[in-house]
């Protein structure tokens, strides 16, 4: 596939092909004090010159020293609210003079082209195509989104402080699932992008930027950046055995020690690139003549979220807090053959009381032994 450098100046005329070729372009904006994804028009809606403080229950953003238009790691939002939305109307039941009439939710058709994707992500997207793309079960509303997604990938240039991916296996370089894939390079006055195509897709985009063919010397540079990237997480996780570990310790004081503190609040599972879990809500009007169906997110903390026969299976926050660690790293992968977790540090840095999976592994890990 094709390389290229483009310099900071010529960076615009990627968002101009990518409009011009049918796509919506949605990207990093700073918004509500955080970096998080909307619809990017002009370079000047990216974070220019902003990175991220991110920590246990931490995040802040900063002034960086120099104009780097991708110079942070990951905001709350993830990129499953534009291919798996919040809210989505599944059926409206209309009533007329024949009887009743169905009509199913309408899903548009935008062409999305998403700039920014981090590593981790496009393995959650991966994990997320599983879930929803499956042999046998096809989302509708997924599946019209993601046909005709164009992805443009970054390796990342910074690490976060609840960075993780390196010990997932899904980062920091864009090794698959992009179109294009770009790698900042900020130094000695120089201020350009390297380029890689993935795709049919991706060569007809990069076909149409200004630039130069990348040479043997950028590309060394480009490995410099993920490498020194890699080694400077600011999280780790010992996944070795980990799905024997987690399913072998239901009962490890541990579970007790994280309920205490846990609100069951849910914002680890909202902000998770992977959670898919969801329920469904029937609103009619006034008169009766209509009633709608709509499918929204929910979370396994919410305490109905488990309701069988209107008693819920799992009443304690313990329960609740084990049963989401233990299918995100362990059943997972009898579900989908891999772990539902790409490292992202979401839930570490979201979580008000700053609960780190990591640390909870790492516990459970160091007492196992005791309470098998």
């Amino acid at each position: 596939m094709t390389s290229r450098v483009v310099s900071r100046v010529d960076f615009h005329t990627l968002l101009r092909a990518l409009e011009s070729s049918g796509y919506t372009v949605i990207g990093p904006t700073v918004s509500q004090g955080a970096v998080s994804y909307d619809r990017i028009g002009e370079v000047a809606d990216l974070p220019i010159g902003w990175t991220d403080e991110q920590g246990p229950g931490i995040y802040r953003l900063h002034r960086r020293d120099d104009d780097a238009l991708f110079g942070f790691a990951v905001g709350q939002r993830s990129w499953k609210t534009f291919l798996y939305p919040p809210r989505t109307t599944l059926f409206t039941v209309t009533k007329n003079d024949g009887g009743w009439q169905f009509t199913p939710g309408e899903v548009a058709e935008v062409r999305y082209a998403m700039l920014g994707v981090r590593a981790c992500e496009l393995a959650a997207i991966a994990i997320q195509d599983r879930v929803f793309l499956g042999p046998d079960h096809r989302d509708r509303v997924y599946e019209t989104v993601r046909r005709d997604l164009f992805t443009i990938g970054v390796n990342c240039g910074v690490a976060g402080g609840t960075c993780f991916c390196v010990s997932m296996e899904t980062g920091p370089r864009c090794e698959s699932g992009y179109d294009l894939v770009l790698t900042e390079i900020i130094e000695s006055g120089i201020h350009e992008f390297v380029f890689e195509a993935g795709s049919e897709a991706g060569e007809a985009i990069l076909e149409q930027l200004p630039g130069r063919p990348a040479t043997d010397e950028d590309m060394a540079r480009v490995d410099e950046i993920v490498e020194k990237t890699a080694s400077s997480m600011g999280r780790s996780m010992n996944t070795d055995g980990i799905k024997q570990l987690l399913e072998g310790n239901p009962e490890h004081p541990r579970w007790d020690e994280v309920a205490d503190r846990c609100l069951a609040c849910t914002n680890c599972t909202l902000v998770c690139p992977t959670c898919f879990c969801s329920t469904v809500e029937d609103s009619v009007t006034l008169d009766g003549a209509e009633a709608t169906r709509t499918r929204r997110w929910d979370s396994c903390f919410n305490l109905e979220f488990s309701e069988l026969h209107g008693v819920p299976v799992r009443q304690s926050r313990r329960a609740r807090y084990r049963q989401w660690m233990t299918h995100k790293l362990a059943s997972w992968y009898d579900q989908f053959g891999s772990s539902g977790c790409v490292g992202c540090g979401r839930c570490i840095t979201w979580c008000p009381v700053g609960i780190d999976i990591t640390e909870e592994v790492a516990a459970i890990r160091a007492t196992q032994e005791v309470v098998r």
